[in-house]
């Protein structure tokens, strides 16, 4: 996909760039995790430590209600028309009653949780351990850090009623294709995917439609997955009509520990 002589001394990039936000992490618990077996008591301890792991994200997250998942680039200024549209995104859903979370970063995740924030929403940042240099933005009520990464991907996913997607990077198109998966294998349902900028996709979204339905690997149905739309106000009624209701209302139990 790359081409040599676009690599700096014709060499492959490799690590994290902490200087971008969100690309690095101070925890190495999962470069461990991921670099092949261990002894039997490294990997049941491993083993352990991210079930609780996931019993902090359950805890963190159990209360939230109804949640929308905004995703997009952390380097959009505030005056960018993609920073604008997720504000406003943002704005909309929390005055439909929904919690606004993102990865909690600057660009298009501050300003959704910027434009929730300002309507009086609740406004959830959720991701990998930050280097100690980076912050979540100013707009976040609450933000979760994980070790793992495959844990906050699971989050996500079962703490939402839909996801909206503006333009981004690896990690916007990687949730975009794996939601999409999950819908397609039946993993989920009732679940609106709403992609914006569609400017931005366009040559994705010809991709999709002209070379891999023709090509058989996927079938004409599956272009349904997605909506596309640059008007917020489409993008959220999809999501107030699409979207499953949840039957279960839990409620905080302070004895346990739990805030609401």
């Amino acid at each position: 996909m790359s081409d040599h002589n676009h690599r700096p001394n014709g060499r492959l990039p490799h690590g994290p760039r902490p200087e971008r936000w969100g690309k690095g992490t101070r925890s190495t618990l999962e470069k461990i995790f991921l670099s092949g077996p261990r002894s039997r008591r490294e990997e049941f301890a491993r083993a352990v430590r991210i079930f609780f792991e996931y019993i902090k994200g359950f805890r963190a997250l159990h209360f939230t209600g109804p949640c929308v998942t905004v995703f997009g680039s952390a380097r959009f200024g505030e005056d960018h028309k993609y920073y604008k549209l997720a504000r406003e995104v943002g704005r909309l859903l929390a005055q439909e009653g929904y919690t606004v979370m993102t990865g909690g970063g600057p660009g298009v995740m501050e300003a959704a949780n910027r434009g929730a924030k300002e309507a009086g929403g609740l406004s959830i940042g959720c991701n990998i351990q930050l280097p100690m240099e980076q912050r979540p933005n100013p707009y976040v009520d609450k933000f979760i850090e994980f070790h793992y990464f495959f844990i906050r991907k699971v989050m996500l996913v079962k703490y939402s009623t839909a996801f909206v997607v503006l333009p981004g990077g690896f990690g916007t198109m990687d949730e975009l294709f794996e939601v999409g998966t999950l819908i397609q294998t039946g993993k989920v349902e009732r679940f609106p995917v709403v992609v914006m900028g569609t400017d931005y996709f366009r040559p994705l979204a010809d991709f999709v439609r002209d070379t891999m339905v023709p090509a058989g690997t996927i079938d004409a149905v599956d272009l349904q997955l997605f909506t596309a739309t640059d008007d917020p106000v489409e993008a959220v009624e999809r999501i107030r009509t699409g979207s499953r209701e949840s039957t279960d209302h839990p409620q905080a139990r302070p004895v346990l520990g739990e805030a609401g």
